[in-house]
């Protein structure tokens, strides 16, 4: 096959991360395209018993807040090493979390989960209130390197290199299928 048409191929199939100033507007158009990847809250497997380090966009937030929750709905923050404890609670149907923190009680619904990514969307309207939306949590392993527009990155290649493969996987029916019909 000729390169050129190679090369226009490939780059059709190119996706390309949306530019934002805010995690809160790359979430909102990353997940609406990821969502389909997210696993839900009743599959803990997921997110108990990992730390979990917190990202924000706030180019004065410098504190290391890792997160944690356990099997027995006890949920502790740890920011710069001082720990809180709390609770945590699953509410089944709604694929909705309840957070309380000593006398504060927090109530998030799932944007996205995988082994990587642990993003709760805060209920109720956080723009409006000029709050962050989304409290984003990456496995600590993963995260601890990163820069919050390295994760949303990593986060959009997610969907890319999913999508991507469904592409290719298109592609190679259709040439399949092509080379079926010119031989038959």
């Amino acid at each position: 096959m000729d390169n050129k048409f190679l090369d226009k191929v490939t780059s059709s199939l190119r996706v390309e991360m949306p530019r934002n100033e805010t995690m809160d507007e790359y979430l909102d158009e990353i997940l609406r395209v990821a969502r389909p990847l997210s696993e839900d809250l009743r599959e803990v497997k997921f997110y108990l018993n990992k730390p979990w380090l917190e990202f924000r966009d706030d180019e004065h937030f410098h504190d290391a807040v890792l997160h944690y929750f356990n099997d027995e709905g006890e949920y502790l923050r740890s920011v710069n090493g001082d720990v809180e404890h709390g609770t945590w609670r699953y509410l089944e149907p709604s694929n909705k979390m309840l957070i309380n923190l000593g006398d504060d009680s927090e109530l998030f619904d799932l944007a996205f989960l995988d082994p990587e990514f642990f993003i709760l969307a805060k209920h109720g309207d956080q723009r409006r209130l000029k709050k962050a939306k989304y409290m984003v949590m990456l496995f600590e392993p993963v995260g601890r390197r990163l820069e919050w527009r390295d994760a949303m990155e990593k986060l959009f290649d997610k969907y890319r290199n999913n999508n991507t493969f469904y592409l290719i996987l298109a592609l190679v029916v259709l040439l399949i299928i092509t080379v079926v019909v010119m031989f038959s």
